[in-house]
């Protein structure tokens, strides 16, 4: 019986697949190849077709419809035949059979507002979508198909590699009420003046991706995720109501034309201006314009090379100011346009957090390419295109506003700006991968606040820092630690999140923040990061070419890093489980016989040791305490003076107390284990290990400190750096929080 016992428990145990967290990606990367490295560069064969436009855009303000005609060329550079194109038609999203609004389940609220109750039962859903007229190619009819958001275009013949594709597009559509109906673009109405104020975008068919990657890019637009976009040059001619003002992406053809002799004047001016804007037209000038109204129109002309999309705003409410900012060494255009009900907020903080924004993501990325950055005041948006974006933050109508709306405003000017950054020039797929311009973003985004609060103290005060929503890792702990059922992993389709805010936004950011300061260093981080951004200008990056780059670039292993953080929801929790306190000695242990009988020594005298005792112990006395460890191991005394010299000995110190702390890691998530010792005599020092001290075993880990100093306490991320989603474990002794009716005890001794 005895023998079969023994036979089962050397039998071999069943097997298991690595699942070591710090096994490499290779599982989930795509293989290298001619196209993407495997350092994250581009390969030699990479390539981007390209889509050239050129179009009339007629806006009409009294009925509030947009009318456009253009003209595509689009370059194969591909490699691939092409027999047919893909277009994407965004605003089919609002067409009124448009099953973005039936994409998500609902029921019956027990209470909603009457407004609310009236858009969803009552009133008749908006027609916004795309009205195709025609698609023709020198004047005939091209077939096409309409699946939703996307248009596939039937080409009369192949397209090789290296040709391009000519063909025509006239359509209209209704633009939407941004503030009522929400969207991305579209009109604010001011009833105090009969007044609109649009900011259009999405108004133009454009031509879908097409790549290496996954051939047509045309997923649907349901909503949440962005776009993905080729890069192309445009030529663009606007005609408005002539007393609107109205600045677009691109570089205005017709300035004379369009601006009075006053408004030129003042445009030289802020060419020279550095310091602080010029208003082009003032807020007296806006306000008398309000009040005019006119049948006549005035076309404003646009070009722009190399982007990859196109915006405009336009209204005859607009104050306009600008100021030149120095970028490298080219001179770029602070721009901001926003109505009297912007003010007195927009005229002292818009134009200086563009001027800022530029200036901030340059230094950590590459010098903004482009004339001009621009912010355009719209309430309730915040949204981005090349060289011109949607702010929001509006005062009370008194004019007062509170710190609140003041900070709320400053960062999603920075954030709109810094979308310059990626995805308009780092050109990311955003209807994949909507962490690649969100997160990045905010995470510099971050940066750039912190430098703005350093550099205008004035305006933070009386605050130390800026109030950032994002990037500090305490921020992002209540989302990390919360229900897993609607928590999905930085790794997902924007469709497919449930808090979109925290998963594209919020944990992407605050992870490379934890990367740069906690995980690599500044130094290493920043060219890493700068060499992602500059590989990456005007192409199409992956999240592997990101991963990659960041990791070829610093020398740095970071595959743990990112499984754990981008493909998992895991999150961080590490503890102090427990503390010991050893005293050595030279008489044998029972603990210590036993390890010597395992390498077949039965009697200890025959092998001068080293014994170690646990304060805890039974074996533990009093003079072990009290004594140096010399003095209570003569085995450890007599080795020392056989095998150093009486110099090398008065060198060394021989540590008196012996600590074993033992770290768990009741979370998922691999970090640096950060601890700061606290002695009893007042002095403390503080360790990182590195995050490979858990690959061995993922649960718990000990380390043994040796110091003549008595330990007093252990406190796991003292800074909050981490993310550590549990502080109750971080400390030994623990803390003992108060009971209610000690804090009662506490508040009313204060009070």
């Amino acid at each position: 019986m005895a023998q079969e016992e023994e036979q089962k428990e050397e039998e071999p145990q069943q097997g298991h697949i690595n699942q070591n967290k710090f096994r490499q990606l290779y599982q989930e990367f795509s293989t290298p190849n001619q196209y993407r490295t495997a350092s994250g560069a581009p390969g030699p064969a990479y390539y981007q077709n390209t889509a050239d436009y050129e179009m009339n855009i007629t806006l009409d303000d009294e009925n509030q419809k947009l009318y456009g005609e253009e003209t595509i060329t689009y370059t194969n550079n591909s490699p691939d035949p092409l027999t047919y194109v893909w277009v994407q038609l965004d605003q089919n999203v609002r067409a009124k059979d448009s099953k973005s609004a039936l994409k998500d389940g609902n029921g019956m609220s027990p209470v909603s507002q009457p407004g609310r109750f009236v858009s969803q039962f009552v009133e008749e859903p908006f027609d916004g979508g795309f009205n195709i007229e025609k698609v023709t190619q020198d004047g005939k009819a091209l077939k096409y198909t309409i699946n939703q958001t996307m248009m596939r275009v039937d080409l009369p013949e192949t397209l090789e590699s290296g040709d391009d594709f000519e063909f025509s597009i006239k359509w209209w559509y209704n633009i939407n009420d941004h503030v009522v109906n929400r969207g991305r673009s579209g009109y604010e109405y001011f009833p105090e003046d009969g007044n609109y104020a649009y900011v259009i975008a999405q108004f133009f068919p454009r031509m879908a991706v097409y790549n290496d990657v996954e051939g047509w890019q045309n997923y649907q637009f349901w909503g949440s995720g962005e776009f993905a976009l080729p890069f192309g040059d445009y030529k663009v001619s606007i005609t408005v109501p002539a007393d609107h003002v109205l600045d677009a992406t691109g570089k205005l053809q017709n300035r004379k034309k369009v601006f009075s002799k006053t408004m030129m004047d003042r445009y030289e001016q802020a060419k020279q201006s550095f310091d602080k804007p010029v208003l082009i037209v003032t807020q007296e000038e806006a306000e008398k314009a309000e009040k005019s109204s006119t049948s006549k129109t005035k076309t404003w002309e646009f070009e722009a090379e190399m982007v990859r999309d196109f915006a405009f705003t336009t209204s005859r409410k607009y104050i306009w100011d600008m100021q030149n900012v120095k970028v490298g060494n080219k001179n770029v255009m602070a721009v901001s346009l926003y109505p009297k009900e912007g003010n007195p907020l927009w005229e002292e903080y818009s134009t200086k957090a563009v001027a800022h924004t530029l200036k901030s993501y340059s230094e950590h990325t590459f010098d903004y390419p482009y004339h001009k950055a621009i912010s355009v005041h719209a309430k309730n948006q915040g949204m981005e295109y090349p060289m011109i974006c949607w702010n929001y933050g509006r005062p009370n109508p008194d004019g007062s506003y509170t710190d609140r709306t003041k900070f709320g405003m400053i960062s999603v000017i920075i954030h709109e700006v810094g979308h310059n950054f990626f995805p308009m020039i780092v050109n990311s797929d955003e209807r994949q991968w909507g962490w690649m311009d969100e997160g990045l973003n905010s995470f510099v985004e971050f940066m750039a606040e912190q430098e703005f609060g350093e550099k205008y103290p004035e305006a933070i005060a009386p605050l130390e820092k800026y109030p950032s929503r994002r990037g500090e890792p305490t921020k992002i702990t209540s989302y990390m630690k919360g229900s897993q059922e609607y928590i999905a992993p930085i790794m997902s389709n924007p469709e497919n999140v449930y808090q979109l805010g925290n998963n594209a936004y919020g944990k992407p950011a605050t992870a490379l923040n934890i990367l740069r300061e906690t995980v690599m260093g500044r130094e290493l981080f920043d060219h890493a990061f700068a060499t992602y951004s500059k590989r990456w200008m005007f192409k199409h990056p992956t999240p592997e070419d990101f991963f990659r780059t960041m990791e070829d670039a610093s020398g740095v292993d970071l595959d743990w890093y990112w499984r754990g953080w981008f493909y998992t929801t895991d999150y961080v929790d590490i503890g102090v489980k427990d503390v010991k306190s050893y005293f050595v000695t030279d008489k044998p242990t029972k603990e210590g016989k036993e390890i010597l009988k395992r390498y077949g020594i039965d009697d200890p005298s025959q092998i001068p040791a080293v014994y170690v005792v646990e304060e805890a112990s039974e074996e533990y006395s009093e003079d072990l305490k009290t004594k140096s460890p010399l003095e209570n191991a003569s085995t450890l005394k007599e080795y020392m003076m056989d095998n150093f010299s009486e110099q090398e000995r008065r060198s060394m110190e021989v540590p008196k107390h012996f600590y074993q702390i033992t770290f768990n890691k009741p979370g998922g998530l691999v970090m640096p284990l950060i601890v700061e010792y606290k002695y009893k005599d007042g002095t403390s020092e503080r360790i990182t290990y590195p995050p490979q001290i858990w690959r061995k075993n993922d649960q718990e880990v000990s380390r043994v400190l040796a110091t003549n100093k008595e330990l007093e306490s252990v406190v796991v991320d003292p800074d909050m750096e981490t993310a550590d989603v549990n502080t109750d474990n971080n400390s030994w002794p623990q803390k003992e929080e108060p009971n209610e009716f000690e804090q009662f005890k506490e508040n009313q001794t204060k009070d």
